[in-house]
């Protein structure tokens, strides 16, 4: 199969790097518009790329040699991956992303069949299951996240990600709960994915029970937190955890 230079790297001076290239989660449109056609968040060249080069993960880990395999793979030369100024962490956030778009097609609900609360356990244990042929290698992408440089966008990745599950849920909430439900499941999210690359139990039953104890848990101090300040205190208690569980030293 011939290689070729994908578009973007058209070999001129200007193009070998994209310099003023955004972060790839910030191509994505507004949360939840989806009675309008929205861009992908990915053109089509890097998606086969890091499509590819996800493929590689299992055996090659979150790194640059799975780029490269993964540009090859795609039909391009090794000077694509310049396409990714970020480098594996463009390829872990490819991951993140996809993952979350793909929530709203893999997961149905019965009309009547669950309320929010289940939805939401469903919903985030879907996702956490999403990562099953690639856990053994998911400590690798959690330090790449954990880099200083990474660590804003990884966070608002995990934002996206607990708020698309509790829109997906059926949440109408318009309060305070609002912010207190995101954030408590970003935190409960954050515990079970790193929970999930110990867990040697049969389809990561174990994780499935961490989940569900997290829930409970924020069930119970959820129905405490009446006032503002029980709020506070929670809300910056759960982006604690997260930062902890993305390799923050607090």
């Amino acid at each position: 199969m011939k290689t070729r230079l994908p578009a973007q790297l058209v070999p001129t001076p200007s193009r070998y790097y994209r310099h003023s290239r955004q972060p790839l989660l910030l191509t994505r449109r507004a949360y939840h518009s989806y009675e309008h056609e929205q861009p992908p968040p990915f053109n089509s060249t890097e998606s086969a790329i890091l499509l590819a080069a996800l493929n590689r993960v299992p055996t090659h880990g979150f790194s640059d040699k799975a780029l490269s395999l993964g540009a090859k793979d795609a039909g391009y030369l090794d000077v694509s991956v310049n396409l990714f100024p970020k480098g594996v962490f463009d390829l872990v956030n490819y991951h993140l992303v996809t993952q979350r778009l793909a929530l709203k097609d893999r997961v149905h609900f019965e009309e009547g069949k669950l309320g929010v609360g289940g939805r939401v356990r469903l919903l985030t244990k879907e996702r956490l299951l999403a990562n099953k042929p690639i856990i053994h290698r998911w400590q690798e992408a959690l330090a790449v996240m954990a880099q200083p440089s990474n660590i804003p966008t990884s966070i608002v990745e995990l934002a996206r990600l607990s708020d698309e599950i509790w829109f997906l849920a059926g949440d109408t909430s318009v309060d305070t709960s609002w912010y207190t439900k995101r954030a408590s499941l970003s935190a409960i999210y954050s515990s079970c994915e790193v929970f999930m690359t110990q867990d040697e139990s049969p389809d990561f039953t174990e994780t499935q029970q961490f989940l569900d104890r997290r829930l409970a848990d924020v069930r119970t101090v959820g129905s405490a937190a009446a006032n503002l300040g029980q709020w506070v205190g929670f809300t910056g208690h759960s982006i604690v955890n997260v930062l902890r569980s993305k390799g923050v030293r607090i």
